[in-house]
């Protein structure tokens, strides 16, 4: 369902408000020293999925879409984060760590699948309780599988799902193509194969193929990146940020004179791209911006003095709050009902990171027994 809000732009203001200076407060000069820190993704992780929250909320929950604007603009860019942060982890693993494609499996698409499963059988319970709703056992058993061919927002299970999909065929690719010795030959082929996904057109995803399309490039772009940033052994290329960061007297010079400029010029970069980010033209050019934004964001969290806890704790639980938004938002919801909207969104950012902690804590406690 939709919701209809009142005083749209002052909730828009109050909420705003309210998130930029519990922002504000949650930043403390940076512990983890690196080019690309686990602090450093983790804060990423959590900037995309707040931007893909408010881009649900302000463009696909409330009628007007003024609510949450200009914080509801980037929720493509959040995805792409995901999906090349995603492709930078794999790879980073994979060149320290010699794993099989058995062992490569079991450790990740074990973290993939037991939040998905436990969160597929409460939204399930759910809506056989509280609105009567229920789905076939062929859509069912696909859903268990992690197959999501559609992103209907009311009708689906959980429409963010299509996401997952993606991320799961290229975790089942990744083990079989990537070669150590030359990972930029294994991220042009993983991009290769979506391309002709693309190109081929099936028809049973025909409805998430314009998804697809604007988001096929994020995780090969990862993976090279992470080829860039590793020293491995027998390398034949040059570890570029490994030079770059030995180089640190010129870094300091650089953090002495012109951290300011290019911390304005991004931020200046990233507002320009996100408000003309030519979602809905031509394809090319949206999948483009979206990864220039995606790009001077990561930028940006690269030199940037300071780590952000609340970006940090949302990027920490950034899975199981992708897996639970949704759902609870647009068909459970209790909150915009009965609470100014401002409040509501404020009250939902606290709920989605309590549900998510147990939802870890339960997984973890299954794996324990187990």
């Amino acid at each position: 369902m939709t919701i209809s809000l009142d005083n749209v732009i002052i909730a828009t203001r109050i909420f705003t408000a309210i998130f930029v200076i519990v922002l504000l407060l949650s930043f403390r000069k940076k512990k983890e020293l690196g080019v690309f820190s686990l602090a450093v993704t983790q804060e990423l992780k959590g900037l995309a999925i707040l931007a893909i929250i408010f881009g649900h909320v302000g463009y696909f929950l409330a009628v007007d879409h003024r609510f949450l604007f200009p914080l509801s603009i980037a929720a493509g860019v959040g995805v792409n984060l995901f999906l090349f942060l995603s492709g930078y982890g794999l790879t980073m693993s994979a060149l320290v760590k010699n794993l099989s494609p058995w062992q490569f499996y079991r450790r990740r698409l074990g973290k993939l699948y037991q939040p998905l499963w436990l969160v597929l059988l409460l939204f399930l319970g759910l809506d056989l309780v509280l609105t009567g709703k229920t789905y076939s056992l062929i859509y069912i058993f696909r859903s268990f599988l992690g197959f999501f061919p559609r992103a209907d927002l009311f009708t689906d299970i959980n429409s963010p799902l299509w996401y997952l999909s993606l991320i799961i065929a290229y975790y089942l690719l990744f083990p079989l193509i990537f070669w150590r010795k030359f990972p930029y030959l294994s991220a042009v082929i993983l991009y290769l194969a979506g391309f002709f996904l693309i190109r081929y057109e099936p028809v049973f995803l025909e409805p998430v193929l314009r998804l697809y399309r604007v988001h096929i490039l994020a995780f090969p772009l990862g993976l090279a990146f992470a080829a860039l940033s590793v020293d491995y052994r027998n390398s034949r290329w040059p570890s570029f940020f490994r030079d770059l960061w030995q180089r640190r007297p010129s870094l300091k010079v650089f953090f002495s004179y012109a951290y300011w400029p290019a911390f304005i010029l991004l931020s200046a970069f990233i507002a320009y791209t996100a408000y003309y980010s030519r979602v809905g033209g031509i394809r090319w050019q949206e999948e483009i911006f979206s990864l220039l934004t995606a790009g001077a964001f990561i930028l940006l969290f690269l030199i940037k003095k300071t780590e952000s806890r609340l970006f940090y704790y949302f990027g920490l639980f950034s899975y199981e709050i992708y897996l639970l938004h949704w759902p609870i938002m647009s068909r459970f919801d209790v909150l915009f009902c009965f609470l100014p909207a401002w409040l509501a969104m404020s009250v939902y950012l606290v709920f989605f990171l309590a549900a998510a902690w147990l939802l870890r804590f339960i997984i973890q406690k299954i794996d324990l027994k187990n």
